[in-house]
């Protein structure tokens, strides 16, 4: 974005600079929120509810952290509260395909069927095991590694200290290599 964006427009709602931050956002919260959710339905859907909230919250916004760090926090809130109604439904017998959860198509057109059923295995697999990480390290290691988010700013996400999101990180990238270590002795 060229030109920056004006709170004191953003916090009176002036609709106009508040679709400059939509424009802007859009894109990372829209990532952030598939990669969270591994569902690209549900992602629209959080993306959606995160600048509905942001729209309703900028008056109140205080300038004491980043818009960016703000709205991350608001948009890893939003996918929270996505996983548990979806915990919720689990629970009541409502099972969700892995092929629906990823939003990844890493598949060449001109693979074989047994390179792409191969490549589909894979990218389940990875998906899988991120998604089997406890919430709080999924999320630090998806802002970091899938996103490109600094520490800082999934810190002030989080509402954690710096080193906290480095050990969230460390033990999400050793649980993920264990995991992945034996899916690729199984090969």
């Amino acid at each position: 974005m060229n030109e920056p964006l004006n709170i004191v427009a953003l916090k009176s709602q002036d609709q106009k600079e508040f679709e400059k931050l939509v424009i802007h956002f859009e894109k990372q919260v829209l990532n952030l929120s598939t990669y969270l959710l591994n569902n690209k339905f549900e992602a629209e859907d959080a993306t959606q509810e995160v600048f509905i909230s942001v729209f309703q919250s900028l008056p109140k916004f205080k300038g004491d952290s980043k818009l960016s760090t703000w709205i991350y926090r608001i948009a890893v809130n939003k996918c929270r509260e996505h996983i548990r109604h979806k915990t919720r439904k689990k629970r009541f017998g409502i099972l969700i395909d892995l092929y629906e959860r990823t939003n990844l198509n890493l598949i060449s057109k001109d693979k074989t069927p047994e390179e792409k059923l191969f490549q589909d295995e894979r990218t389940n697999t990875l998906m899988a095991a991120i998604e089997s990480l406890p919430e709080t390290q999924r999320i630090a290691y998806t802002m970091h590694n899938l996103e490109d988010i600094s520490y800082k700013e999934i810190a002030e996400s989080l509402e954690v200290s710096v080193s906290s999101v480095e050990s969230l990180i460390f033990r999400a990238k050793k649980k993920l290599k264990s995991k992945l270590e034996t899916f690729v002795k199984n090969q």
